[in-house]
């Protein structure tokens, strides 16, 4: 005659219970981990426009110029109004002070690593606007960018000097979708936010980026810091960029600059000492950011 089986309900107290709640710990911990979202980039839908119907005059964007009583450059505030509507940023409209930090990388000058460890350490995230020779060169910086959460942004194929309005409407075209289908294809990411080759654009070249299903990146301020030979002094720069802080700003930095790798961290300690956050661009698209 069989006995019965008695069901042990296991205690905290026991080794069993240890080893039931441990086991309860690593179920949740590994669905936190499952839940963690890739970064896969964004896919953004806007209303085709005929890029003939819109101005081929060429347009050349800098920086600098009057203020208002913001701190805001007045023809950043004057491109925004202009061409907002072509789903361009020159400044993001606020006075909330909040900023937004962008770097270009034509080439690799050795200090992208040294950035990407400053963001991380500082809790940052940024966008990378890349060339395809650079993501082709690079392919383990713009992994790690992926990675770690930050933008990576379509800075055209060749880097045209003389601008896309200079080419025409299928070069221009291309310039965007052959970059755009390369980091696709090898690191499973839709670009979504592009910058001008040499600040140079006009309305249709707009009107041209956005039916490729991007958003036009420009900047509020940027400063003298592209040729490694040339470089700005750190202290003169540092005090630069934070006279220069505005609600909405979106800086352009050089990532072949060994000036901005050297004061990225000390200007972003500084900014939030002034009441600023650094922002993360999705959140100024409207349908996308929260």
């Amino acid at each position: 005659m069989s006995e019965a089986s008695e069901e042990v309900t296991p205690d905290a107290g026991t080794s069993e219970g240890v080893d039931a709640e441990s086991s309860e710990v690593n179920t949740v911990e590994a669905k936190k981990k499952k839940k963690k979202k890739k970064n896969k980039g964004q896919v953004l839908k806007y209303t085709t426009i005929d890029p003939a119907s819109k101005s081929n005059t060429k347009l050349s964007w800098g920086f600098g110029g009057p203020r208002d009583e913001y701190n805001r450059p007045t023809p950043a505030l004057t491109a925004q109004s202009n061409y907002g509507s072509l789903n361009a940023d020159f400044i993001i409209p606020t006075h909330k002070k909040k900023i937004y930090l962008t770097f270009d990388e034509g080439y690799e000058n050795g200090y992208t690593s040294q950035i990407l460890d400053t963001l991380k350490a500082k809790k940052v995230k940024a966008v990378f606007f890349v060339t395809k020779p650079y993501a082709e060169a690079n392919g383990d910086l713009v992994k790690r960018m992926i990675k770690e959460g930050h933008i990576v942004g379509n800075h055209s194929v060749h880097h045209p000097a003389d601008g896309l309005p200079a080419h025409s409407l299928d070069y221009q075209t291309n310039e965007v979708k052959e970059l755009h289908s390369y980091i696709k294809e090898n690191f499973d990411y839709d670009m979504f936010l592009f910058r001008y080759p040499a600040g140079i654009y006009s309305e249709q070249s707009l009107a041209v980026v956005q039916n490729c299903g991007y958003r036009s990146v420009f900047w509020s301020f940027a400063h003298a810091d592209w040729d490694p030979d040339k470089q700005p002094d750190p202290t003169s720069a540092l005090k630069k960029l934070e006279d220069n802080l505005h609600p909405g700003a979106i800086y352009l930095l050089h990532a072949v600059s060994a000036t901005n790798t050297q004061i990225l961290g000390s200007f972003i300690d500084d900014a939030r000492a002034e009441g600023y956050t650094l922002g993360f661009y999705t959140d100024t698209i409207p349908g996308v950011g929260n």
